[in-house]
């Protein structure tokens, strides 16, 4: 051997090894290293979290993983912030290859597992080790040299495998400038929570008074529990590609408990819709519904209105002279102003109706639906239809006076069998070019396309409202 080729070698034998430096183990964050959660909910089955940490993070690169976060989360809406310079995001990843039974079986395809059945001589569990050939509807086995499928016995693995997590997890690489404690907030929009207003509106005796508690009811089924959040709501029709709506039902007897508790939301504009903060942290479960007084008034001014409203018909031809029965509804009125204990913007929801008996109990006496209320309007809901107040209709009179034109006569008969005297609120609605001509009470344009009248009825007695319309299209 030369000396060049010796030397070669001997330089070759003593080049010290260099070590390659083994991947850092990811940093793994819980709800454990929470330091506060805000959640703002839509009335659109769509909640926005955001959820600060603290969390050791090392030097150099890391692999973050963020635990604890809603199921439904919708990847796209995830936001990091970070809070300094310390601390790079250079990749981002959502991870939801949940461990289950059917995953874990089909992680186990091709591998051996363990297999326990139980002996019916000796009724002592026996174990079988066999191989997992497939998992399409239900696992098959080869056990030595046969093959069988709905094995009876329980399966074993040996280890869960490492792609598969317990709970929906947010993954994070990170360049980390030095090892230390740093603060770490994720925000993102989730499905699966929404929001809406009940309210309890209970009339005094005489119907003129009534006492209103309003009530939030909140349906978390996002996935994901908020321990002593900040809680917001935010009250609007807000544009979305795709929305769910859901509407949970609210339990009569919490709203009934609760209905003198004092308001605890503060409320504020929000671009072009209405917040409401909770002044206080409230825990909101999975897959619970929570409840939590809005707002209260007591001795509202409330009217009562009888209302008789025609449906929509084509005028245009003869109906037949024949009679009609109508029903006539009632309806509950209330301003929302500062002046009659409200001036809160009512956001949208469903209104119940309750009124004492002579026991002094409370009967439940009819509900609906409102919009988002502005303050300062005036609130008006249908509880139901008069029962002891008829009403019939028929078409006195019809012609034709052109091509495009005709007259008609209607007249609307209304029987009180109350004990105290009504009005009754008629509302006609019209079509085309349109004038009352006669009419037996004053005739109210109230818009284009209806006129109203208004028809006192004495206890027991019957009142008869005529009048005829002339119509060009």
């Amino acid at each position: 051997m030369n000396r060049i080729a010796y030397l070669f070698i001997a330089a070759i034998l003593f080049v010290p090894t260099l070590s390659v430096a083994a991947p850092a183990p990811p940093v793994w964050s819980s709800q454990s290293d929470r330091e506060e959660v805000s959640l703002t909910v839509y009335n659109s089955n769509l909640g926005l979290i955001r959820d600060r940490r603290n969390i050791v993070v090392p030097k150099g690169s890391s692999e973050l993983r963020f635990m604890d976060v809603a199921a439904q989360i919708i990847p796209a809406s995830v936001q990091v912030s970070t809070f300094g310079n310390q601390i790079q995001v250079l990749e981002q990843n959502y991870e939801y290859d949940l461990l289950s039974p059917q995953k874990l079986l089909d992680k186990y395809v091709g591998k051996e597992v363990r297999l326990y059945q139980k002996n019916p001589y000796t009724e002592r569990e026996e174990e079988l080790k066999a191989t997992l050939l497939a998992n399409n509807g239900s696992p098959i086995y080869k056990i030595g040299n046969d093959i069988t499928f709905n094995h009876p016995g329980r399966v074993l693995f040996p280890e869960v495998p490492a792609d598969l997590i317990a709970s929906p997890t947010l993954v994070w690489l990170l360049e980390g400038s030095d090892t230390g404690k740093r603060q770490i907030e994720a925000s993102y929009l989730t499905a699966g929570i929404s929001w809406k207003a009940d309210y309890v509106l209970t009339l005094g005796r005489d119907s003129s008074l009534a006492d209103l508690a309003g009530w939030v009811t909140i349906d978390n089924r996002s996935g994901a529990t908020y321990r002593n959040a900040r809680l917001k709501l935010v009250a609007g029709d807000v544009n979305r590609v795709r929305e769910d709506q859901q509407r949970p039902r609210m339990y009569k007897s919490a709203m009934m408990e609760a209905a003198g508790a004092a308001p605890q939301f503060k409320e504020e504009g929000l671009f072009e819709y209405h917040l409401y903060s909770l002044q206080r942290p409230s825990t909101i479960k999975d897959n619970q519904t929570k409840q939590i007084s809005l707002l209260a008034a007591v001795a509202l001014p409330v009217r009562r209105e009888l209302i008789m409203r025609a449906e929509q018909m084509w005028y245009g031809n003869s109906q037949g002279g024949g009679t009609t029965k109508q029903k006539v509804g009632v309806f509950v009125e209330f301003e929302n102003r500062e002046t009659t204990g409200l001036g809160m913007p009512l956001p949208k929801g469903t209104i119940r109706v309750y009124q004492q008996d002579t026991d002094a109990t409370l009967q439940f006496v009819g509900e609906d639906s409102i919009d988002h209320t502005p303050k300062d309007e005036k609130v008006r809901i249908k509880v139901g239809d008069a029962f002891d107040v008829s009403a019939t209709r028929r078409q006195a009179d019809w012609r034709k006076l052109a091509s495009d034109s005709f007259e008609a006569a209607w007249e609307v008969a209304i029987t009180n069998h109350k004990k105290e005297d009504i009005t009754v609120k008629v509302i006609e609605p019209m079509t085309g070019d349109w004038q009352v001509s006669d009419s037996s009470l004053p005739a109210v344009k109230s818009d284009s396309q209806a006129v109203e009248f208004s028809v006192p009825v004495k206890s027991g007695d019957k009142a008869i409202l005529t009048y005829r319309v002339r119509v060009r299209y």
